[in-house]
Protein backbone atom coordinates (compact mmCIF):
# COMPACT_ATOMS: atom_id res chain seq x y z
CA UNK A 1 0.00 0.00 0.00
CA UNK A 2 1.50 3.22 -1.37
CA UNK A 3 1.88 5.89 1.29
CA UNK A 4 -0.63 8.28 -0.18
CA UNK A 5 -3.34 5.44 0.05
CA UNK A 6 -2.38 5.19 3.72
CA UNK A 7 -2.81 8.64 4.47
CA UNK A 8 -5.98 9.17 2.80
CA UNK A 9 -7.87 5.95 4.60
CA UNK A 10 -6.22 7.37 7.97
CA UNK A 11 -7.42 11.00 7.02
CA UNK A 12 -11.18 9.18 6.38
CA UNK A 13 -10.84 7.19 9.39
CA UNK A 14 -10.57 10.59 11.35
CA UNK A 15 -13.18 11.73 9.92
CA UNK A 16 -15.64 9.26 10.51
CA UNK A 17 -14.52 9.04 13.96
CA UNK A 18 -15.31 12.58 14.89
CA UNK A 19 -18.46 12.29 12.65
CA UNK A 20 -19.87 9.42 14.79
CA UNK A 21 -18.92 11.00 17.98
CA UNK A 22 -20.54 14.19 17.37
CA UNK A 23 -23.79 12.04 15.99
CA UNK A 24 -23.42 10.55 19.47
CA UNK A 25 -22.53 13.63 21.11
CA UNK A 26 -26.24 14.74 20.02
CA UNK A 27 -28.52 11.64 20.15
CA UNK A 28 -27.49 12.06 23.96
CA UNK A 29 -27.44 15.49 24.77
CA UNK A 30 -30.72 16.05 22.69
CA UNK A 31 -32.83 12.58 24.56
CA UNK A 32 -32.18 10.45 21.67
CA UNK A 33 -32.89 12.16 18.82
CA UNK A 34 -32.06 9.36 16.28
CA UNK A 35 -34.00 6.70 18.68
CA UNK A 36 -36.93 8.70 19.43
CA UNK A 37 -40.66 8.45 18.29
CA UNK A 38 -41.83 9.90 15.03
CA UNK A 39 -44.87 11.37 13.70
CA UNK A 40 -46.29 13.39 10.58
CA UNK A 41 -49.41 15.64 9.97
CA UNK A 42 -52.20 12.99 10.59
CA UNK A 43 -50.34 12.77 14.26
CA UNK A 44 -51.09 16.38 14.80
CA UNK A 45 -54.40 16.88 13.79
CA UNK A 46 -55.34 13.50 15.53
CA UNK A 47 -54.11 14.84 18.97
CA UNK A 48 -55.59 18.53 18.05
CA UNK A 49 -59.04 16.61 17.61
CA UNK A 50 -59.12 14.76 20.44
CA UNK A 51 -57.91 17.24 22.89
CA UNK A 52 -59.63 20.28 21.29
CA UNK A 53 -60.85 22.13 24.76
CA UNK A 54 -57.97 21.27 26.68
CA UNK A 55 -55.65 23.13 24.06
CA UNK A 56 -57.97 25.99 23.45
CA UNK A 57 -58.22 26.36 27.36
CA UNK A 58 -54.29 26.45 27.20
CA UNK A 59 -54.53 29.24 25.21
CA UNK A 60 -56.76 30.93 27.13
CA UNK A 61 -54.83 30.76 30.14
CA UNK A 62 -51.72 31.64 28.73
CA UNK A 63 -52.78 35.21 27.20
CA UNK A 64 -54.52 35.58 30.74
CA UNK A 65 -51.12 35.14 32.57
CA UNK A 66 -48.64 37.22 30.00
CA UNK A 67 -47.77 40.85 30.57
CA UNK A 68 -48.94 43.38 28.21
CA UNK A 69 -45.37 43.85 26.05
CA UNK A 70 -43.83 40.80 27.23
CA UNK A 71 -43.38 38.02 24.95
CA UNK A 72 -42.62 34.25 26.80
CA UNK A 73 -41.32 30.82 24.65
CA UNK A 74 -41.48 27.91 27.41
CA UNK A 75 -40.95 24.46 26.82
CA UNK A 76 -41.16 21.50 29.61
CA UNK A 77 -39.35 18.72 30.14
CA UNK A 78 -40.87 16.87 32.79
CA UNK A 79 -42.38 18.02 35.82
CA UNK A 80 -38.93 19.77 37.41
CA UNK A 81 -37.20 20.40 34.44
CA UNK A 82 -37.55 23.83 31.17
CA UNK A 83 -36.20 22.46 27.53
CA UNK A 84 -36.89 26.33 26.86
CA UNK A 85 -37.72 29.83 29.04
CA UNK A 86 -36.79 32.64 26.44
CA UNK A 87 -38.50 35.83 28.00
CA UNK A 88 -38.58 39.13 26.13
CA UNK A 89 -39.60 42.35 28.68
CA UNK A 90 -39.68 45.96 27.64
CA UNK A 91 -37.80 45.09 24.61
CA UNK A 92 -34.99 42.71 26.27
CA UNK A 93 -34.88 39.48 25.21
CA UNK A 94 -33.05 36.41 27.06
CA UNK A 95 -32.55 33.19 25.96
CA UNK A 96 -32.77 30.44 28.61
CA UNK A 97 -31.88 26.52 27.81
CA UNK A 98 -32.44 23.41 30.40
CA UNK A 99 -33.09 24.85 33.64
CA UNK A 100 -34.15 23.69 36.77
CA UNK A 101 -37.72 25.07 37.54
CA UNK A 102 -36.89 25.56 40.97
CA UNK A 103 -33.77 27.27 40.70
CA UNK A 104 -32.68 30.95 41.07
CA UNK A 105 -32.53 31.78 37.58
CA UNK A 106 -36.30 30.50 36.92
CA UNK A 107 -37.05 32.26 39.97
CA UNK A 108 -35.90 35.63 38.58
CA UNK A 109 -38.08 35.00 35.37
CA UNK A 110 -40.93 34.38 37.11
CA UNK A 111 -40.39 37.49 39.12
CA UNK A 112 -39.59 39.85 36.13
CA UNK A 113 -42.82 38.54 34.19
CA UNK A 114 -44.94 38.97 37.54
CA UNK A 115 -45.88 34.94 37.50
CA UNK A 116 -45.62 32.83 40.66
CA UNK A 117 -44.85 29.01 41.14
CA UNK A 118 -48.46 28.22 40.70
CA UNK A 119 -49.53 29.79 37.55
CA UNK A 120 -46.10 28.06 36.22
CA UNK A 121 -47.42 24.54 37.66
CA UNK A 122 -50.92 25.60 36.41
CA UNK A 123 -49.68 25.91 32.59
CA UNK A 124 -47.76 22.70 33.05
CA UNK A 125 -50.83 21.00 33.97
CA UNK A 126 -52.84 22.47 31.59
CA UNK A 127 -50.24 21.41 28.97
CA UNK A 128 -50.35 18.16 30.02
CA UNK A 129 -53.88 18.00 29.41
CA UNK A 130 -53.63 19.09 25.88
CA UNK A 131 -51.03 16.64 25.65
CA UNK A 132 -49.01 19.11 24.73
CA UNK A 133 -45.28 20.44 26.06
CA UNK A 134 -44.79 24.32 25.18
CA UNK A 135 -46.22 27.48 24.22
CA UNK A 136 -45.23 31.22 23.13
CA UNK A 137 -46.12 33.83 21.45
CA UNK A 138 -49.48 36.17 21.48
CA UNK A 139 -51.05 36.63 18.42
CA UNK A 140 -50.78 34.07 16.87
CA UNK A 141 -49.98 31.74 19.98
CA UNK A 142 -47.84 28.56 18.90
CA UNK A 143 -48.78 25.47 21.09
CA UNK A 144 -45.55 22.59 20.56
CA UNK A 145 -47.19 19.35 20.15
CA UNK A 146 -44.58 16.94 20.15
CA UNK A 147 -40.47 16.83 19.53
CA UNK A 148 -39.56 14.71 16.35
CA UNK A 149 -36.07 14.19 16.74
CA UNK A 150 -34.70 18.13 17.20
CA UNK A 151 -37.76 19.35 15.40
CA UNK A 152 -41.31 20.36 16.67
CA UNK A 153 -44.56 19.85 15.68
CA UNK A 154 -47.36 22.83 17.04
CA UNK A 155 -50.42 24.39 16.45
CA UNK A 156 -50.31 27.85 15.26
CA UNK A 157 -53.76 29.49 16.89
CA UNK A 158 -55.08 32.66 15.70
CA UNK A 159 -57.77 34.94 17.41
CA UNK A 160 -59.95 35.29 14.03
CA UNK A 161 -60.60 32.82 11.19
CA UNK A 162 -57.88 32.92 8.53
CA UNK A 163 -58.90 34.72 5.72
CA UNK A 164 -57.71 34.06 2.09
CA UNK A 165 -54.24 36.08 1.78
CA UNK A 166 -53.64 34.50 5.44
CA UNK A 167 -54.35 31.28 4.37
CA UNK A 168 -51.76 31.78 1.69
CA UNK A 169 -49.47 32.69 3.95
CA UNK A 170 -49.84 29.66 5.99
CA UNK A 171 -49.59 27.14 3.77
CA UNK A 172 -46.24 26.28 2.02
CA UNK A 173 -46.22 22.50 3.16
CA UNK A 174 -43.19 22.45 4.25
CA UNK A 175 -43.15 24.47 7.65
CA UNK A 176 -46.87 25.17 7.72
CA UNK A 177 -50.31 23.78 6.53
CA UNK A 178 -53.56 25.14 6.70
CA UNK A 179 -55.98 22.73 8.81
CA UNK A 180 -59.11 24.60 9.66
CA UNK A 181 -60.53 28.36 10.70
CA UNK A 182 -58.21 29.84 12.74
CA UNK A 183 -55.37 26.38 12.77
CA UNK A 184 -51.84 25.92 11.42
CA UNK A 185 -50.34 23.13 11.48
CA UNK A 186 -46.41 23.76 12.40
CA UNK A 187 -42.90 21.93 11.87
CA UNK A 188 -40.24 23.39 12.94
CA UNK A 189 -37.12 22.13 12.23
CA UNK A 190 -33.62 21.96 14.19
CA UNK A 191 -30.08 21.92 13.39
CA UNK A 192 -30.14 18.81 11.84
CA UNK A 193 -32.40 16.38 10.09
CA UNK A 194 -35.51 17.43 8.64
CA UNK A 195 -36.58 21.03 7.87
CA UNK A 196 -40.17 20.23 6.51
CA UNK A 197 -43.18 18.19 7.05
CA UNK A 198 -42.34 14.67 6.15
CA UNK A 199 -45.60 14.94 3.66
CA UNK A 200 -43.73 17.71 2.06
CA UNK A 201 -40.91 15.44 1.03
CA UNK A 202 -42.93 12.51 0.06
CA UNK A 203 -45.16 14.57 -2.58
CA UNK A 204 -41.92 15.88 -4.04
CA UNK A 205 -40.87 12.15 -4.68
CA UNK A 206 -44.17 11.20 -6.37
CA UNK A 207 -43.93 14.62 -8.75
Amino acid sequence: MNRALKVLLIFSGIILLIFGGFLLFLHIAFGGIFTGPSYDKNDLIENYEQRKTEILDVKKYYKSILPEGSYVDIEFKNDNELGIFHVRIDSVFQSNWNLKIESPKVDSLLTELKWSTKKLKILKEKLDKANCISIAGKEPIVIGWQRSGMGMFSYVIFDQNLNKDKIEDYNDGCTNIFYKENIVLQYGGGAIGMQCFPEFYKNRETK
